[in-house]
């Protein structure tokens, strides 16, 4: 057995169609309720624009309040191009005035004759998506609520019936999603616009009341009005299916890159730099951009502290130079106040504006601005759905987060240290009347990293890192590091001057004994001459003394030998 699944009719507005898995119900009735200044018009007329220009479905919008130069005034603003969709003959605007100054209730009414000029219309354009804004205009002046109920009942019937994707708006009451309290029980799809102001900020939220036949989120999902319409934020920044990359990029930092297993971070992952005022934090964030942009990669930096102008100029500072990406187009910097909105409209501007703009790398310099405007729950949860968002965007995020200074800077003041990748940590050394700063890379997923705190030094010629020094528990840096290193060379050249007079010394102890060993071999060689001579004498002595007493002997012999004779 086949089971019939609803039709779907996108409404071409970023974020819904993936909260409702589509869009809307297609040739069902929809009830847009909400208060004054929701958007419910705007989210009825952008929903007949994108479907006239994107999906072919011919749109019918009819007002019974607005007239259609009014509407098309209006909804240029947005950038649609009303007028163009007009000529072409997949929009048509039409206002059907209830003066109530003029109507009298006499006998039975029905919606007979609204329904025969909806038709005509309909007819005209082949129209396949219609639009009634609002229901509360057109029976307001009826007392009979009998017959009220009927004719409602019978108008979402007759839309039906005619296979038109319909969009109703509704007035919404203190207790009702809208005024008579039957319109979301004939409608297929209920939607809920509202607004919320916190702490002098408005924010929007969309909630899908009911679905007929279909799966949809249930939860309230914070929307914008922007320059291009409605902007909702999208089920699937919320979800932990993104992909994790094994390609590394460079910080923009060679001593920091030094540091990290793969010469830099993984692409796609997001980083957070924490550390006091002045510690270099918008430094490293700049030096990423930098980066970023002379490997031709488009960036984004939102700054809430720093006009674009102010940044640049600091950055010269350093040696870095953002100008030039700014002016060619690679580097987009957005700078406003926290206040300016609410924290989830915050949430998608960044979102639709990364999105929008293609950007591989993103700065944002501070989070914890946003403790100005709301909670601190209210914002983790808020900044969990961004970067798991410009996550699923293939997007590198690099968070700056201010510490309070005196407080562990081991502990984010945003808590959401345990879900980024990689966490570099500045601090402050305050000693010997100076203020020094270091680094230390606490964390990094994925990659070994070095366990070592380094000085970080700025100066016009950049950023470099240098191995501190200890003396005992205390760390030595600035112009303590500086005393010890010269301490230090002054020992060692103690040390070589003293090995040099050491070995100087061996040099004439051993050349002096070199020339008493060759006295020794000189008087050793005359010992054996002297002793050769002596032996050659004792020698010849002895032979004298043979070759006597042999002539000795010989003579006496020859005396016998005559005497006997």
């Amino acid at each position: 057995m086949t089971v019939a699944h609803v039709l779907k009719a996108p409404t071409g507005i970023r974020g819904f169609d993936e909260i409702t898995d589509g869009g809307l119900p297609r040739g069902r009735p929809t009830l847009i309720c909400g208060g004054p200044g929701c958007g419910k018009t705007l989210f009825a007329f952008e929903t007949l624009v994108h479907g006239a220009a994107q999906y072919n479905e011919p749109g019918l919008f009819i007002s019974f309040e607005e007239s259609p130069n009014d509407l098309r005034t209006n909804f240029a603003s947005f950038g649609f191009n009303v007028t163009d969709l007009e000529q072409r003959g997949t929009l048509l605007i039409e206002q059907i005035p209830l003066d109530q100054s003029e109507w009298a209730e006499v006998g039975e009414y029905d919606l007979e004759g609204l329904f025969i000029r909806l038709g005509l219309l309909i007819d005209r354009i082949g129209a396949k998506r219609i639009a009634l804004d609002t229901i509360e205009a057109l029976f307001s002046a009826f007392r009979n609520e009998s017959l009220l109920r009927s004719e409602l009942q019978r108008l979402f019937r007759w839309l039906r019936q005619r296979g038109l994707t319909a969009l109703i708006t509704a007035e919404r009451t203190d207790t009702n999603p809208s005024r008579y309290g039957i319109e979301e029980f004939v409608a297929d799809c209920v939607i809920l616009l509202d607004y919320r102001i916190t702490e002098h900020i408005l924010t929007r939220y969309a909630r899908i009341v009911k679905y007929r036949g279909s799966a949809h989120g249930v939860n309230e999902y914070p929307f914008t009005i922007g320059p291009h319409g409605i902007t909702m934020l999208p089920i699937t920044s919320c979800t932990l299916d993104y992909p994790a990359s094994t390609e590394y990029i460079s910080s923009g930092f060679p001593d920091l890159d030094r540091l990290l297993e793969g010469g830099g971070y993984y692409r796609g992952s997001t980083i957070l730099i924490s550390g006091p005022t002045g510690s270099g934090k918008t430094s490293l964030g700049a030096l990423f951009l930098n980066a970023a942009c002379a490997r031709g990669e488009p960036a984004i930096l939102f700054g809430f502290e720093e006009s674009a102008e102010q940044i640049m100029r600091n950055m010269r500072s350093i040696g870095v130079d953002l100008q030039q990406w700014y002016e060619r187009g690679l580097l987009q910097i957005v700078s406003s106040r926290p206040t300016l909105t609410g924290i989830e409209t915050h949430l998608i501007t960044i979102l639709s504006t990364v999105e929008q703009s293609g950007a591989r790398v993103v700065v944002i310099d501070p989070i914890t601005g946003f403790h100005t405007i709301s909670r601190p729950v209210d914002i983790t949860a808020m900044l969990l759905r961004l970067f798991d968002g410009l996550k699923s965007l293939g997007v590198t995020t690099l968070a700056t987060s201010l510490t309070t200074t005196g407080a562990d800077p081991t502990q984010s003041e945003v808590n959401i240290s345990s879900i980024v990748d990689t966490w570099i940590v500045l601090r402050h050394h305050e000693a010997n009347g100076e203020r020094n700063c270091s680094l230390l890379v606490l964390k990094s997923r994925g990659m070994r990293h070095s366990n070592q705190i380094r000085e970080l030094v700025m100066d016009r010629q950049g950023l470099k890192l240098v191995e501190i020094l200890t003396s005992g528990d205390t760390v030595l840096v600035g112009a303590a590091r500086i005393a010890e290193q010269a301490r230090l060379r002054y020992e060692q050249e103690l040390y070589h001057h003293e090995a040099l007079r050491r070995q100087q010394r061996y040099e004439q102890q051993r050349r002096l004994l070199a020339l008493q060993i060759e006295a020794l071999h000189i008087e050793l060689a005359a010992l054996d001459e002297e002793m050769k001579s002596d032996t050659a004498i004792a020698t010849a002595r002895m032979q004298a003394q043979e070759q006597s007493q042999l002539a000795t002997t010989r003579y006496r012999n020859a005396r016998n030998e005559s005497s006997n004779e």
